[in-house]
């Protein structure tokens, strides 16, 4: 399962679109969200404040500020070795690019 890791703070839209976002790819690839408001940690505070949202998976950083979810889904799919969503495509919902057989 891949882990995603959102840092955001109360009150952000962008946070919540984000969420919303990360939500719906949820439902067609497994995945582990912590969300982590940064204004509880100064230091997190300094190094993501301007930034926010941000978007680590597998502890490395993904997005910042928007992702779509097919970029998102793309860098899933890739970070889990092509396997993608149950039914075996490898593209949840028959979104990406398709390659010839």
């Amino acid at each position: 399962m891949i882990a995603l890791t959102l840092y955001s703070r109360p009150g952000c839209h962008l946070c919540d679109e984000m969420k919303a976002t990360l939500d719906r790819v949820a439902r067609s690839i497994p995945l582990t969200l912590s969300v982590v408001d940064i204004s509880a940690d100064a230091e997190l505070e300094e190094r993501y404040g301007l930034e926010i949202p941000v978007l680590l998976v597998d502890g490395k950083k993904a997005a910042k500020y928007r992702i779509s979810e097919e970029e998102l889904t793309r860098i899933l799919i890739a970070r889990s070795g092509g396997s993608g969503a149950s039914g075996g495509s490898g593209r949840p919902g028959g979104s990406g690019p398709t390659r010839p057989t």
